[in-house]
């Protein structure tokens, strides 16, 4: 079942684990994995789940399973994590650097899936806020090695230039005539 979101949701700084959350319900309360360093300031105190963080969060309930085989849960994480990171991190500079460049020209939007390539490995990222040159993505594979001693985990985010965006693989199918 897919969480909708309502009234009473609000996005709070869980001083206990350092984290941004989600307050849910008076019982329910959902982690991201958003550290203090990463959060503009807005999101250390207690802030509305506006319309717009809503809109943003819905839409992506309706594209994610359509493009990604997970649960339902997975769907409202991956969703609620990419509405955090849309609304609530601190802006950065592209690092680019770090990955292959794409021989395919991609147009990149908010909510599009694509494969970023680092030292030879393929890893999922979704597109959550979006720019001219370049696009925030948010990590989906369990992890991506960017050298030896730093690697980003699921959820994490980077910005890159679109160039560094490959398009994803489609399964090609063959008919074959009898």
């Amino acid at each position: 079942m897919l969480l909708m979101p309502n009234k009473d949701w609000h996005w709070e700084f869980n001083s206990r684990y350092q984290q941004l959350s989600i307050s849910l319900s008076s019982e329910m309360e959902f982690l991201t994995p958003y550290k203090t360093k990463q959060l503009i300031p807005d999101a250390l105190t207690r802030a509305e789940f506006s319309v717009e963080h809503a809109k943003f969060y819905i839409r992506l309930l309706e594209m994610l399973p359509k493009v990604l085989h997970i649960s339902d849960a997975g769907i409202v994480q991956t969703a609620l994590n990419a509405t955090a990171a849309h609304f609530l991190l601190k802006p950065q500079m592209p690092k680019s650097w770090f990955f292959e460049a794409s021989d395919e020209c991609v147009f990149s939007d908010t909510g599009k899936l694509f494969q970023i390539n680092c030292n030879g490995k393929s890893a999922l990222v979704l597109v959550v806020e979006n720019s001219l040159q370049a696009a925030t993505v948010m990590l989906l594979s369990q992890s991506c090695a960017l050298t030896e001693s730093k690697s980003l985990n699921q959820f994490d985010v980077i910005k890159v230039m679109h160039n560094r965006l490959h398009p994803l693989k489609k399964a090609k199918q063959v008919v074959v005539a009898a």
